[in-house]
Order: structure tokens, then C-alpha cells, then sequence
């Protein structure tokens, strides 16, 4: 008996041996087209189970993801493995993000320990933007952690016509560390804290009065749609990087391949121009620097800004500090960024007495770009984008763009010394959420000015707002 068991094993595994050949040579053509259809879908969708799984299968899945369980709670479910089994078909995607995370993940792991974060926490940034600091979403959050305007505002981000710290690597990170902070302080539990990530903490506390459950997975039906398939898809994306072998997922090469050196620029610098002083591609200064939107970076001896370069070697040390040290020709002032949520904009009605918006049609002329028409018209490219429903940068001359000129960004006034007004916490109130009320106010300065040791705030607190 035990010999013809294994004849049958030895053709079993013959057979899959010999049907792997044809799926190798197609490999490219098969992950290309099934790439090119998610890439039409939501991300976030959790397709049906029309076949459960067999109970040794299962156990074999939640036994590898309690092996590789930390801090955050990793629990297997026939959610989980929805996502698992989209996942591991999109081989080429989490190639490239297995070879980024050599780059991004010591930064996050960095942020992260500063704010005493679960170094797990890092992989939530494959299932917010794929590693890509440029990625924005429908509804217009923005960069590596996908950052609404208003929560990068409360956390301390800026956005302006030069630079968007939403896609700073460094910057973003330790702002989605304060925010994960104050979410576990004032919600006890990093599967929460989770869901807050996406939905807000208001909304995760409403779910839990309505479940009166602290348990995610019995609160999950009161949540928004996307957030109760947000933390199976972690849970999913963790397995998948951590056992990408295992479904025959390999890294590919990094584009970071080298060791880098930061500088601080109190000058404004074209990254061009950094780039051929140390004999590197622009392209390659711009991925190591996304937030610049201009691709200059607008330092000052007030505020010195950060750039991330190639280690250059000794010969070009002298070239890039005169690089360094002289003052690019440019317009130099500081125009802050409008709102990009696009929930907000929706809620910018005209009232009866206020005249309606002034809408412009630019026709787009050859050589422009939308950074040239933003420019032109003083909005941001975010915009531009939002009012048109461009899904890329991509514009093509004759094309008509749609400008709405009353939501262009005001320009920055330098904040004055006031007194402080008094804010009395209604229910559902987070400190981010009221951060977000008062222009200048982050979670930080909220915390400061009221003594605050965390994020923790009742019901009728009166909050002082400076």
C-alpha cells in the first residue's frame, strides 16, 4: 500500500511538474492582463467564496499567520483568505513592492518606533498605495499613507505650491505614527485602530456603541463598506509579504540600490541640478524626493528644507556644494494648498446670497502641462485633476480643462500671535477631527495647549483652540 502511494504522489507530481512549463512561458502576458483588470476594480472589493475551503487548508493558513503573529492581531477567516487568494495572484505587484520595501520599510520602521508602533503597522502602506508616494486615491488622499487634507493638516503636514509632505516618505510616516498613537490610546486595540485609519475614530466609536462590542469582527457590519474589508486586506497583505516564496513570489531589484545621504537646503534648489552635480538622473532625485512638486526645493535659514541624494563620491562634493548654496531663479512665494478631499468640495455649495463659482475653460495649448496651468490660474494640480476627473497627468493639446477659480488656494500670511477661543467636545469628537475645524491647529498644538498626555477627550471637555 505505502509503494502504490507513492507511484500515485510520484505522477501527481509529475504531471504538475510538466503542466508548470506552458504557465512559465506565459507568465508575463497572464500576470499583465490580470493586472490591467484589477487595476479597473476597487481594491478594497472582497470577492464571494463560492467554494469553502477544506478544513486542513484552512488550518494551514491560520497556523502560518499566528507563526508570524507580533503585536497586531493576525486572525484567519474566510475574509482574510478572500484577499489572500487576490493577493497571490498579482505576483508582479508585490514583486516590485517586495523589492521597494527594502527602501520604504526602514523608514516606516523608524517613524514607527518613535511612537512605540507595532513595526507590523508598516505593512498597511502596501494596501494604501502600493509603495507609491504619488498614489491618490478617488476621493483624494494622497502619498505612501494615503492622507486626507485635513487629517495631513491636524498631524502636522504642509501642502503648498511647492511641496505636498504627504508624499514624504519621512514626513508622512511619523505623522501616521502620532496618528496610530492617539487611535490605540483612545480605542484600546490595534485592530481599531486600524479600521480609524480608514473610516476615523468617530466612526469606529459609533460601531462599537451600536455592536456594544469592542471585538472588530463584531462591530465590522455597523462600519463603512470599504473599512470592513480594510483590516482583512492587512491581514492579507502581511501574509503575502512575509510568505511570498511560498506562492513563488520573488523580489525584484530595488530602483534604491545604493546608499543615501540627507542634506539640509536652506536655498532654493532645482533637483535637476543636484542631480548633475553628483552624475545622477533627475528622475532618480525625484523619486527620492516626491513631496517637491515642482521638483525645487524651496529652503530657507528660517525653514531648511530635507533632500534625500545618492551617497555622491568624493569628486563631486565640490560641484554639489556650490549646487547647494545658490538660489535656483523662481517665483518664491508660498501659496497654500487648497483642499483636494473631494468630499469637501462637493459640500462647497453656494449659499442664495453668495454668487456661484467662476468657472474658466482653459484649452490646452502645445508644450503645456498640468503643473504650467495650475501654475497660470494659481491652483493646485490636485485640483485640476479632481474638477476634470483625470484619472493622470497625461493632457493633450485642444483638450478643454474646467478651472473653478473661487477655490483657488489663498496666499500664506504669517500667523500672528492671538488669543486662544474656547471649543466645548461634542459627541463623536476626536482631537484630529477638531484640529481639522481651525486652520494652523494640529493634534499636537491642541495637546499642548490643554495639557493633554494623550488623545483621549469626553463628551462636554472645553478644549482650548490657539
Amino acid at each position: 500500500m505505502r509503494k502504490l502511494l507513492l507511484t500515485i504522489l510520484g505522477l501527481v507530481f509529475s504531471i504538475g511538474m510538466q503542466a508548470q512549463i506552458p504557465v512559465r512561458l506565459l507568465q508575463a502576458d497572464t500576470i499583465l492582463k490580470r493586472l490591467t483588470m484589477a487595476s479597473a476594480t476597487d481594491t478594497v472589493a472582497v470577492p464571494a467564496i463560492n467554494q469553502p475551503m477544506l478544513f486542513g487548508q484552512s488550518l494551514l493558513y491560520k497556523l502560518r499567520l499566528d507563526s508570524i503573529k507580533q503585536t497586531v492581531p493576525l486572525d484567519y477567516n474566510e475574509y482574510v483568505q478572500s484577499y489572500i487568494d487576490i493577493y497571490v495572484k498579482r505576483k508582479n505587484m508585490y514583486a516590485d513592492m517586495l523589492g521597494l520595501s527594502s527602501y520604504y520599510f526602514p523608514i516606516f520602521e523608524k517613524a514607527l518606533k518613535a511612537y512605540n508602533i507595532p513595526t507590523e503597522i508598516k505593512y498597511l502602506s502596501i494596501v494604501e498605495s502600493s509603495l507609491n508616494p504619488h498614489a491618490v486615491s478617488r476621493v483624494g488622499a494622497t502619498g505612501l499613507w494615503q492622507f486626507m487634507f485635513g487629517t495631513a493638516k491636524a498631524y502636522g503636514l504642509n501642502m503648498d505650491n511647492f511641496v505636498d509632505e504627504r508624499k514624504d516618505p519621512i514626513q508622512a510616516s511619523y505623522a501616521a505614527a502620532a496618528y496610530f498613537r492617539d487611535a490605540y490610546e483612545e480605542l484600546g486595540d490595534w485592530l481599531l485602530a486600524i479600521a480609524a485609519y480608514n473610516c476615523g475614530k468617530g466612526n469606529v466609536n459609533r460601531a462599537i456603541d451600536k455592536a456594544g462590542s469592542r471585538d472588530f469582527w463584531e462591530i465590522r457590519r455597523f462600519l463603512p463598506a470599504e473599512t470592513r474589508n480594510y483590516v482583512p486586506a492587512f491581514i492579507a497583505a502581511v501574509y503575502v509579504m512575509k510568505y511570498s516564496k511560498t506562492h513563488q513570489i520573488q523580489a525584484k531589484t530595488t530602483p534604491f540600490a545604493f546608499k543615501t545621504d540627507t542634506v539640509l537646503v536652506r536655498n532654493f534648489v532645482a533637483l535637476s541640478e543636484v542631480a548633475n552635480a553628483i552624475n545622477h538622473k533627475e528622475e532618480t532625485l525625484f523619486a527620492l524626493n516626491p513631496s517637491y512638486k515642482r521638483k525645487i526645493v524651496n529652503g530657507t535659514e528660517i525653514s531648511p528644507k530635507r533632500v534625500v541624494i545618492p551617497n555622491p563620491e568624493h569628486q563631486y562634493y565640490e560641484q554639489l556644494f556650490e549646487v547647494l548654496n545658490k538660489d535656483v531663479e523662481t517665483n518664491k512665494e508660498i501659496i497654500l494648498a487648497s483642499t483636494d478631499d473631494v468630499r469637501e468640495l462637493r459640500k462647497k455649495k453656494p449659499s442664495k446670497i453668495e454668487k456661484a463659482p467662476a468657472i474658466l475653460v482653459h484649452k490646452v495649448l502645445p508644450g503645456q502641462n498640468l503643473n504650467v496651468i495650475a501654475n497660470k490660474y494659481g491652483v493646485e494640480v490636485q485640483d485640476l485633476k479632481v474638477w476634470n476627473k483625470l484619472s493622470t497627468l497625461t493632457i493633450i493639446p485642444g483638450q478643454k480643462l474646467r478651472i473653478y477659480k473661487d477655490n483657488a488656494p489663498q496666499k500664506f500670511v504669517p500667523k500672528t500671535k492671538a488669543s486662544f477661543v474656547s471649543y466645548k467636545v461634542k459627541q463623536g469628537d476626536t482631537l484630529s477631527s477638531i484640529a481639522e475645524k481651525f486652520d494652523g491647529i494640529t493634534v499636537a498644538s491642541l495637546k499642548e495647549a490643554n495639557g493633554l498626555k494623550s488623545a483621549k477627550i469626553a463628551e462636554g471637555m472645553i478644549l482650548k483652540v490657539m
